[in-house]
C-alpha cells in the first residue's frame, strides 16, 4: 500500500511517503514558519524527490485530532484537497496514537503528553511491547490524573510529546513509579510514524478504516478559545 501521510497537529509540520514496506521520505520541520507556509511545499519536494506519480497512491493519512486547532485544521484541508482531486480516500489516525507509536516495542508503558494549555494535556496510556494496546484512550486531563493512573499500574513508564516540559516538575512530585523521557528525535510527532501506523490499521481493519474525503472531520476533544469565549458571553447575557 502506498500511503501519503500529513501531520500538522502540534508544533511539527510533516509529510511522509511510505511504499509498502519501505518508508520512502519522510520531511519534517519544527521552526517559526506557519504550518500554512510549510505544509504544501514540503509536500511538493517530497514529490518532487521522489518522482512521485500522485495517482498512484492508495490512500491519505492525517492526524485526526487532538492537537492545535489551527493546525489540525490545516491538515485537514490540505488532506482533504488531496484526497478530493485524486479521488483517494483518507485514513484518520488519532494524533496521541500516532505519537505514542514513535516507541513501538518498548517494554515500558508509552505516555505521549501533548500540551493543550489551560493547565491540562491531551494524552493516552500505551503497552507496545508486541502490539499496539491502548489502555487509556486519548482525552484531555490534568497531569496528576495522569500521573494517579501510572502509579495504579505500577510499571516503568516512557514520557515524550511537548507537554513533557511544562509537566517535569509534577513528575518529580508526583510519580512513585520509575520514568523516562524519550530523546529529542522520538518526542514529537512523525510523519513516519503516522503513516505506519496507518498501515498497520489497515492490515488490522481493511477498508473500515478508511474515510472519504468529504467525510472526514478532525476530532478537537475540547472546544477552541473562540468557541469558549462565545459561551461565555452568552452566558453573561443570561445573567
Amino acid at each position: 500500500m502506498k500511503i501519503l501521510a500529513i501531520e500538522a497537529s502540534g508544533p511539527v509540520a510533516a509529510c511522509a511517503v511510505l511504499d509498502g514496506e519501505i518508508l520512502s521520505a519522510e520531511y519534517s520541520i519544527q521552526y517559526k514558519k506557519k504550518h500554512s507556509q510549510s505544509l504544501v511545499p514540503m509536500m511538493d519536494e517530497v514529490r518532487r524527490m521522489l518522482d512521485l506519480d500522485l495517482k498512484g497512491l492508495d490512500a491519505v493519512a492525517v492526524t485526526a485530532g487532538p492537537g492545535s486547532f489551527t493546525g489540525l485544521r490545516i491538515g485537514a484541508a490540505t488532506a482533504k484537497g488531496v484526497g478530493l482531486a485524486l479521488e483517494k480516500p483518507l485514513i484518520p489516525v488519532p494524533t496521541v496514537d500516532s505519537l505514542a507509536f514513535n516507541l513501538f516495542g518498548t517494554a515500558s508503558l508509552v505516555c505521549p503528553l501533548m500540551d493543550a494549555r489551560r493547565s491540562q494535556v491531551y494524552t493516552g496510556i500505551y503497552d507496545l511491547t508486541e502490539g499496539f494496546e491502548v489502555l487509556v484512550p486519548q482525552r484531555a486531563v490534568a497531569f496528576s490524573d495522569v500521573a494517579e493512573e501510572l502509579n495504579a499500574l505500577g510499571r516503568p513508564v516512557i514520557f515524550l510529546g511537548d507537554g513533557v516540559s511544562p509537566n517535569r516538575a509534577a513528575m518529580e512530585d508526583l510519580l512513585k513509579v520509575p520514568y523516562r523521557l524519550a530523546p529529542v528525535h522520538l518526542s514529537r510527532q512523525r510523519a513516519g510514524s503516522l503513516a505506519a501506523r496507518a498501515a498497520m490499521l489497515y492490515e488490522e481493519q481493511g477498508e473500515a478504516c478508511l474515510v472519504s474525503a468529504d467525510d472526514f472531520r478532525p476530532t478537537y476533544l475540547r472546544k477552541s478559545q473562540a468557541e469558549r469565549e462565545r459561551g461565555d458571553q452568552r452566558d453573561f447575557r443570561l445573567i
